[in-house]
């Protein structure tokens, strides 16, 4: 996996792919900078608004903000995307994090 520096150099020439944002939330998430990780995550579901993974993991660093209510609303808009996809995996996945956040 590119470093974070790495992937922001990749985004001065690729300002709305999906994937180096999405990549980008993932690197400030896993270093615990979730307050970092949301605007790269938004900008990642405005490229890309059908990947429900995006949604999964905005959601979980929604969480660990401590904003369980927008976690949730999150993870509803992305089980009707994965639903929208037939994504099996997803949709189990994103239903049993909305049970945990019940």
């Amino acid at each position: 996996m590119p470093t974070l520096d790495q992937l922001l150099r990749v985004l001065e020439t690729s300002p709305d792919d999906a994937f180096i944002l999405y990549g980008i939330a993932m690197e400030h998430a896993k270093l615990g900078d979730h307050q970092a990780a949301l605007p790269y995550f938004d900008r990642a579901l405005e490229a890309d608004p059908a990947n429900p993974y995006h949604y999964f993991h905005k959601a979980r660093s929604l969480e660990a903000t401590g904003d369980i209510d927008k976690a949730r609303a999150t993870l509803a808009l992305g089980l009707e995307r994965a639903k929208a996809s037939s994504d099996a995996q997803a949709i189990s996945e994103t239903a049993a994090y909305m049970e945990q956040l019940a």
